[in-house]
């Protein structure tokens, strides 16, 4: 495998689609939902569960044509296998379920919010290594603090799309809470 990662850009976009589209959930169809990561983005979530997969994906192509999407791809060769979903908390709306009393809306609190790694290649450190990398890229961009969310139980994969736990344990976060089944972690860059 030749591993190497990319940031999402309108350039790349197509990659984004062929990936939820085609490579993602290819051995289980079921679990691609169709979100195109605009979840978080959402300002009003019950308007959002009624919007159809083809409404999300016109959206998600708005956002990443316009620089309001930002993410990174893992990709083997020229083949996209997995992506990370990052940005500063004040463009992630949605994150406000989830976020810590201390975040300050500002440009210098960050949230990742969304893992998927392609079935056949998991459990590989592509999800280490997208971390390390947005980690980088939230430092650059000045952020001073970045949090995280994810579940604390469940063997299902495809539930853990915020990450493992442990995934961000090795990288420094510390848990600062638990709500129903998730943790918060966080970590100062």
């Amino acid at each position: 495998m030749q591993l190497h990662i990319r940031p999402l850009t309108p350039q790349n976009a197509e990659d984004f689609f062929t990936f939820f589209d085609h490579i993602a959930f290819r051995e289980h169809p079921e679990w691609g939902c169709g979100c195109y990561c605009c979840f978080f983005h959402a300002t009003d979530q019950a308007a959002w569960e009624r919007t159809t997969s083809a409404e999300k994906a016109a959206w998600a192509r708005q956002m990443i044509q316009h620089g309001q999407m930002r993410g990174l791809f893992a990709y083997d060769g020229e083949t996209p296998v997995g992506w990370c979903h990052f940005d500063l908390l004040q463009n992630l709306p949605g994150a406000r379920l989830f976020h810590s009393e201390l975040a300050t809306g500002s440009q210098r609190d960050a949230a990742i919010v969304c893992f998927t790694i392609a079935q056949g290649y998991r459990g590989q450190g592509i999800a280490t290594q997208l971390l390390q990398h947005a980690l980088i890229t939230l430092h650059d961009m000045g952020v001073a603090r970045v949090e995280a969310y994810p579940l604390l139980s469940g063997d299902n994969q495809e539930h853990h799309y915020h990450g493992p736990l442990a995934l961000y344990e090795k990288q420094g976060f510390i848990k600062v809470r638990e709500h129903d089944g998730m943790a918060m972690v966080e970590k100062a860059l």
